[in-house]
């Protein structure tokens, strides 16, 4: 795969920072997947980078300025490097593969290098990366800390990610059990004006949790893993009590515990298990004067040995990328405030 920059004719009225960069691909069946269906891979580069993508034989034209031209070439050659390794290339790969990038230098002719995240999660539908920077540390401070907690606004990953990690310790047999949890707050309606019993109550609460877990198991995996008792999706208050050894537990929406119940959460960590808590500062539920648990905790517990805090912006959104623009306005019209 080389590359090379060949300066605009001298009668072209263009830019002098308008240049174009030439990609050569040596496998065109991977090329094909490169460019996409009618070449909307390459259609989404260039809408997100500025720049112009042309399509020569087995070769790939990049056209604009130097910086844009140089960060689109290092997605380019990120993606075919993926294609290579027998990996896929959908919508989101790429725009995880656009965050990742970021200038090595400012030596003139010094390209972008696009950090590969070695840190694949391997679960039993498909393989899992983290997509942004932020990303990337929180999965490497849930493997090396016992006790990790993921703060920010909503599709940023927190979630989705922890019961990934969960998921792969859990297959490498790193522990014996995956245990889920969260606050179920009312809202608008009493628990106990549901219909059902006590599952069904609880259960549209826990759905998030066991839409993460479908999308790594197999779903009678899931099931079966539910009726041995080696995943468990339960309310925070039906930790009370318990040791939580040989697990990977995961409390999610923890801005909505309270101090108490955060303090008990936490003290519920037994031998060889690993704690994630997950929530987002802007997103109390709680009764008005109540103190969320989790700002206490992050409060008190910075600087414990064991204890990792990752926090994540609207830059981290991985949802629609509109999204991370609603975020940003409602964080501007909080500013004001």
């Amino acid at each position: 795969m080389g590359i090379s920059a060949l300066s605009p004719p001298p009668n072209r009225s263009v830019a002098a920072d308008i240049v174009e960069s030439t990609l050569e691909f040596p496998d065109n069946r991977l090329l094909i997947d490169l460019c996409g269906e009618f070449d909307r891979n390459l259609a989404q580069v260039e809408h997100q980078m500025g720049v112009h993508i042309l399509r020569r034989g087995n070769r790939l034209a990049v056209i604009g300025d130097k910086s844009a031209r140089e960060q689109a070439a290092a997605v380019l050659r990120s993606l075919y490097a993926r294609l290579e390794s027998g990996r896929g290339v959908a919508a989101g790969d790429i725009d995880g593969a656009m965050r990742m990038g970021r200038p090595v230098g400012e030596a003139e002719g010094e390209q972008i290098e696009l950090f590969s995240t070695g840190m694949e999660l391997r679960t039993r539908k498909k393989p899992i990366e983290p997509r942004t920077e932020a990303q990337k540390a929180y999965v490497a401070n849930l493997f090396q800390n016992e006790m990790g907690f993921g703060i920010g606004p909503a599709g940023t990953g927190k979630t989705y990610l922890a019961v990934a990690v969960g998921v792969t310790m859990f297959i490498s047999g790193a522990v014996e059990k995956i245990i889920l949890s969260r606050p179920a707050v009312e809202a608008g309606e009493r628990l106990g004006f549901l219909p059902g019993d006590m599952k069904e109550k609880v259960d549209p609460y826990m759905q998030p949790l066991y839409d993460a877990l479908n999308d790594f198991l197999p779903s009678k995996q899931v099931e079966k893993l539910l009726q041995e008792k080696r995943i468990e999706i339960a309310p925070l208050a039906f930790m009370r009590g318990r040791t939580l050894s040989n697990a990977f537990v995961v409390l999610d929406e923890a801005q909505n515990a309270t101090t108490m119940q955060m303090k008990m959460f936490l003290t519920r960590l037994g031998e060889g298990s690993r704690m994630v808590i997950t929530g987002d500062r802007t997103q109390v539920d709680l009764p008005r004067g109540t103190a969320s648990g989790l700002a206490d905790a992050e409060r008190i517990l910075k600087g414990v040995r064991g204890v990792s805090f990752n926090y994540f912006t609207s830059k981290d959104v991985v949802r629609h990328p509109l999204v991370g623009r609603i975020i940003e306005a409602y964080e501007a019209d909080e500013a004001k405030g």
